[in-house]
């Protein structure tokens, strides 16, 4: 499956990184060999800025927030060029009801902070702990996700204005439709005169709910990776 690839498009934490830690030097390296042969494309559901700083200013162009955002790298600046930044409205109060619905039907009552996180986007987070939750309770809430993902297609159906993602080990992310990263990479390949089979991604975060199972269901070559560390491995047929 790998004789046609021209991009090699990759999720970032847990697929790269740990979460939310700098790129290794050691990844950064693998990352530099594989830019020899493949044009390289990160393709997030944070914020472009967040991810160039988490990989260290690498060189590469950054899909953010599931599409709505792309960011170009620039040699002379060495630093990206914010090319789309789609935000979206967002009804905060009707958001804010349905998560109160589910807070007392699944007793998600005791939670720190806000409610409910609204981004500048348009994208909402559902963090069942709250937004200033401790980061030890937030990592032992739910860490192989069977909490919510029980409750998963409940809440898919109460969001149907958006595409639903099990995030972290204890929220739930939310990006307007159409933007996930099945949507994000295909319209990639539009702008850019590639088929699908001239790309392959790489993630860790494609089982129910995950954000990137959009594209591992795809007709999107997709090599799977459950832990960053195996990275090397993983590319070690693309080098």
């Amino acid at each position: 499956m790998l004789n046609n690839i021209r991009v090699i498009a990759m999720d970032l934490d847990g697929t790269l990184t740990q979460h939310k830690t700098p790129l290794s030097p050691e990844h950064r390296e693998i990352l530099t060999a594989l830019s020899k042969k493949y044009k390289l494309l990160m393709v997030g559901a944070g914020q472009v800025m967040r991810i160039f700083n988490q990989l260290e200013k690498f060189p590469i162009d950054i899909i953010g927030n599931y599409g709505m955002q792309y960011g170009k790298y620039n040699p002379q600046t060495k630093s990206i060029d914010i090319i789309k930044d789609i935000t979206l409205p967002c009804d905060k109060e009707k958001v804010t009801q349905k998560i109160n619905y589910f807070r007392e039907k699944y007793s998600f009552t005791a939670y720190a902070g806000e409610t409910v996180e609204f981004h500048p986007s348009g994208c909402v987070t559902f963090p069942i702990l709250g937004t200033s939750a401790k980061q030890q309770d937030k990592l032992s809430f739910d860490p192989d996700r069977k909490k919510r993902r029980k409750i998963y297609n409940e809440v898919v159906e109460a969001f149907s204005d958006y595409c639903v993602f099990v995030g972290g080990s204890s929220s739930f992310d939310m990006a307007p439709k159409p933007y996930n990263k099945f949507y994000a990479l295909d319209l990639y390949c539009k702008e850019n005169n590639l088929s699908h089979n001239e790309v392959v991604y790489i993630g860790d975060d494609y089982g129910l709910g995950g954000n990137d199972e959009a594209v591992y269901l795809s007709d999107f070559n997709y090599l799977t990776i459950d832990n960053y560390l195996d990275f090397p491995k993983v590319v070690e047929s693309l080098l």
